[in-house]
């Protein structure tokens, strides 16, 4: 195993040692038994002070990496030892729906694995910054991968993506198109979702008069979710309406598909349009919206919502790194039936 420091890190030198004696009895360059080099030898060799090493070795032992033997020095611990692998998030912005499936991940992990979060806000030059600074400092790299969509963005984030090792790499919520590899992910399937959602509650079975759907021009996958929506409507044989804003006119038997947030202004003044139009939410007028949260059970007397299972993301990716096993995983998609619908 070789140790090394880089004077230009933001990282303390203990925890760049840390790391690197973590990494190595995680990933095999460590073995049980192996005697670590003395303390004043480690603190010659990179020109550091031994006050340094001792530090890093004193929280290696804390953390059972390494064992102290009386007399004799230190040594790694046995092979089985619980070594926490280390793991960065990488969100695009944290949101509800993030927190349910930060929430899901970190208690699947329990105290098997040590986490940091940071949020990219759908810019790749913070992502290029964050792969900068940290990537050779974690063992796994989980990354939602939204960014805006044109062709160029999508290049510079392929170029970022191939820069961490697919057996570190695991995407959340979204799969990158045509971006090959065996990394892992747990992805929505945007057109194809919507399209499955609407068919569980929507169906032959159910007389449905007017779809109309209201979504916000700069919503990322907007584009993708309406072609699966207007695929819907067109083999179910329903009407459909695409608008930007509440209508003025609410007529009985309107279905109204919300894809932005559930609990915006455009939910309230849609409620509002119809308590106006003197017509009962969940009777007359039906609504739907996209993405579930715990809040929906109490949101209009209960809030129908078609959404991924952002609980079970969570909990597949945790599996993922528990099991060390790199695998991609479409996560299930439904209609969660209430008062509204």
């Amino acid at each position: 195993m070789r140790l090394q420091i880089d004077p230009n890190s933001k990282n303390p030198i203990y925890k760049q040692l840390v790391n690197q004696v973590e990494r190595a009895l995680h990933s095999g360059k460590l073995t049980a038994g192996e005697l670590m080099p003395s303390m004043n030898e480690l603190a010659a060799k990179l020109g550091i002070s031994k006050e340094t090493v001792k530090k890093s070795y004193s929280i290696l032992v804390e953390k059972g990496i390494i064992v102290p033997k009386q007399g004799k020095g230190f040594y790694a611990a046995d092979v089985n030892a619980d070594v926490r692998p280390q793991v960065l998030v990488l969100f695009d912005k944290f949101s509800v729906y993030k927190q349910i499936l930060y929430n899901a991940f970190a208690e699947k992990l329990g105290s098997q694995a040590e986490i940091t979060i940071l949020n990219h806000n759908q810019s790749v030059d913070l992502l290029e910054h964050y792969l900068d600074d940290n990537l050779d400092h974690y063992d796994y790299y989980i990354l939602a991968p939204h960014f805006p969509l044109d062709a160029d963005t999508q290049a510079k984030v392929e170029k970022q993506l191939s820069r961490i090792p697919f057996r570190k790499l695991i995407m959340l919520d979204r799969l990158q198109p045509d971006f090959p590899g065996q990394y892992g992910a747990v992805y929505q399937d945007f057109e194809n979702d919507i399209y499955q959602g609407l068919s569980e509650g929507l169906g032959p079975e159910r007389h449905t008069k007017m779809m109309r759907v209201i979504t916000l021009p700069m919503s990322l996958y907007g584009s993708h979710i309406i072609k699966g929506v207007r695929r819907f409507t067109t083999d179910y044989d329903i009407p459909v309406e695409f608008l930007h804003k509440v209508p003025q006119d609410i007529r009985p038997g309107d279905t109204f598909l919300v894809l932005n947030s559930q609990l915006d202004a455009g939910l309230v003044a849609l409620a509002h349009k119809i308590q106006q139009a003197g017509l009962l939410i969940g009777q007359d007028v039906f609504i739907i919206s996209y993405n579930e949260s715990d809040m929906n059970e109490l949101v209009l007397g209960g809030l129908t919502t078609v959404s991924t299972d952002f609980r079970e993301m969570g909990h597949l990716a945790a599996d993922m790194i528990l099991s060390r096993k790199l695998v991609k995983i479409h996560c299930p998609f439904h209609m969660n039936r209430r008062h509204t619908f």
